[in-house]
């Protein structure tokens, strides 16, 4: 008897201690759900597209978050000296594409995208002689066909505060075609949150979090999503 009077005894205080465990956990996870507010509604926007930029088709408005105004343009343009070339710009001038003199990098997946300083970049560009297919340039050009699947990072306004983007592409050049090049996006996306880094390819956002992160608070969920 005097046995079974001290199991609940020693169970209720170690559900004593749990309950104050959990307690201290439900605390520390209401400050850290608290400081994280605007992180929780974070997500990214994507869309699945198929548009092809091509001679016939040779320009194409793209717009990021479907407010109705464009945020990049492309452009498939020809000029003198047989010259064909592909390149996209910042609509008027708001957005701005990772790249480097002028020519945009043609991204891996799972590729941060925390900077866009060119206002017009070129992807890919061929120089015809004489009818026939002369030298490629841009970084889009891989082994002389083009790329399949690479992605422009992307850098845009919404509601006067900067947001980073993605927009992947396929890239054909060559002999293969008749005017050099030709190109297919095949979809884009967004961070809803200003000046947060987005990763190339990646189609939602990371608002997962464990009851563990939670705890520790914000110092301990906070981190921006980096990879």
């Amino acid at each position: 008897m005097e046995r079974s009077a001290r199991v609940p005894s020693q169970l209720s205080e170690s559900l004593h201690k749990r309950l104050g465990a959990y307690a201290l956990v439900a605390s520390a996870a209401g400050v850290g759900l608290l400081a994280l507010t605007p992180a929780a509604e974070a997500r990214i926007v994507y869309t699945p597209a198929r548009h092809v930029i091509d001679l016939v088709h040779h320009r194409y408005k793209l717009d990021l978050n479907h407010d109705g105004a464009p945020d990049f343009w492309f452009n498939l343009g020809s000029g003198c000296c047989q010259l064909v070339w592909l390149e996209v710009f910042g609509y008027r001038g708001a957005g701005s594409i990772a790249g480097k003199h002028s020519s945009a990098f043609a991204l891996r997946p799972g590729v941060r995208v925390s900077r866009a300083t060119q206002s017009a970049a070129g992807l890919v560009g061929e120089q015809y002689l004489s009818g026939s297919s002369g030298p490629l340039y841009g970084l889009w050009v891989g082994d002389g066909n083009g790329v399949q699947d690479r992605y422009l990072g992307l850098k845009f306004l919404i509601n006067g505060k900067y947001h980073y983007g993605w927009a992947r592409l396929n890239v054909y050049c060559g002999k293969k075609y008749s005017h050099g090049i030709n190109a297919t996006l095949t979809g884009y996306a967004y961070e809803t949150i200003p000046n947060k880094p987005i990763i190339t390819g990646k189609t939602h956002g990371e608002n997962e979090a464990t009851l563990g992160r939670l705890a520790q608070g914000a110092s301990g969920a906070s981190n921006g999503g980096e990879p």
